[in-house]
């Protein structure tokens, strides 16, 4: 949408094959489909565990690592946490799901069958190296937290070496998961300094700001519209850039119906921009159109798109809790109090957001010189990598 309201929201206008299915065939069609094709899938998974058992072990100090999965998205898929990194250690380790010395896995992006994963690297005597993200609270997941630990907790207790993205990272994991016993450090998250990079100029027509990600909770995306309201009620001329997909309602109608009454009754219609889901490949356009990334999740462990918004030299203006703070620091943003806790997620105060906004503003070309420089001197992907590399050598034998 350019200077509207789209008629297509993001999220919802492109579906997956499974989609495309349940919309055009009956439930008990689909049903007996999944019913006849269970079988086969069974099947599969048992011969590729084979494969893998009889595949030969890699040399001696030669590194073979596996990321968990079949297979890996290509260079143009739209991926998010755990995938995008896996995607950057293929530039030196390529993927082996079948002659691995190494398992290396994401917590926000295990594998489905992850027993019989770890089962397999368990017979090939292959060493866990796990990368952890956020871990599952009463406030985000509610009762289920304790399922959806239980797979990060299975892994970050068997494996030989964890790398915790963040400060905050190995404090909530402590806390959820259990202090480990094992070997550790913390290495935050990497970005590409040479691909994410600074806009030749500053973009023109007034002060732009990005909202991005995967909005799993409205109210992430109701507070980025609340403080561009805000700004233009002060007389601000600033536009909002929203990508990524809302997912926080399942229900494709219901969401649209949510978005389109927001929008109305804040009458900034005009200055909204919604994009879809993003590839890595068109990432940077995306940030280089924008001067100020406006973050509003709460409680964020370790999140890409702000060190890519750095990196392209965009200031930060966030909710001041989770792993933000140790990213951004005290020159490449600023950060609104937040008093959200385990138990509840408290929606950042929009007067505040905007207030930050405005103080950014008024000194943007220092505040975007320090992102870029943040960003480069320790967030770089090269040192990230090179870190790996050690890592994994000393666990080869």
């Amino acid at each position: 949408m350019a200077g509207g309201i789209p008629t297509e929201f993001p999220g919802t206008g492109t579906m997956g094959f499974k989609q495309v299915l349940k919309e055009i065939l009956p439930g008990p069609v689909i049903g007996l489909l999944q019913a006849a094709l269970a079988p086969l899938r069974r099947l599969q998974k048992q011969v590729n565990r084979w494969l893998i058992l009889m595949s030969r072990s890699p040399g001696r100090g030669e590194i073979r690592v596996s990321f968990g999965h079949s297979r890996m998205p290509g260079s143009q898929a739209i991926v998010s946490g755990g995938i995008v990194k896996f995607m950057a250690l293929q530039q030196i380790f390529p993927h082996a799901p079948r002659r691995f010395n190494i398992l290396y896995l994401g917590s926000s992006s295990l594998p489905e069958d992850l027993p019989q994963v770890l089962e397999m690297a368990r017979r090939k005597q292959a060493r866990i190296v796990l990368n952890q993200n956020g871990v599952g609270y009463p406030a985000w997941a509610a009762s289920d937290w304790k399922t959806v630990n239980a797979p990060m907790k299975l892994v970050l207790h068997e494996a030989a070496y964890v790398f915790y993205q963040s400060r905050f990272c190995k404090m909530s994991a402590d806390r959820f998961l259990g202090e480990r016993e094992g070997a550790w450090e913390i290495l935050y998250n990497p970005v590409d300094t040479g691909y994410f990079r600074p806009a030749p100029a500053f973009p023109d027509g007034g002060l732009v700001l990005l909202n991005a990600g995967t909005a799993t909770e409205r109210y992430r995306f109701e507070s980025a519209l609340r403080t561009l309201g805000e700004l233009v009620r002060r007389g601000v001329d600033a536009r909002l850039v929203v990508a990524g997909r809302l997912a926080w309602n399942d229900d494709s109608a219901g969401l649209e119906a949510e978005v389109r009454d927001l929008v109305e009754q804040l009458g900034i219609g005009h200055r909204l921009e919604l994009l879809p889901p993003y590839s890595r490949a068109e990432a940077q356009a995306i940030f280089q159109q924008a001067r100020i990334l406006l973050h509003t999740q709460a409680n964020d462990s370790c999140p890409m798109v702000v060190l890519e918004a750095m990196s392209c030299g965009l200031p930060v203006v966030y909710t001041k809790s989770g792993g933000v703070p140790e990213l951004v620091g005290e020159e490449a943003g600023i950060g609104v109090p937040d008093q959200t806790n385990w138990d509840q997620i408290l929606p950042p105060d929009p007067v505040k957001l905007a207030d930050a906004v405005e103080q950014v503003a008024q000194e943007m070309r220092h505040y975007s010189q320090a992102a870029r420089e943040r960003a480069v001197e320790r967030f770089d992907l090269q040192p990230w990598l090179r870190r790996h590399r050690e890592v994994f050598s000393s666990l080869v034998p």
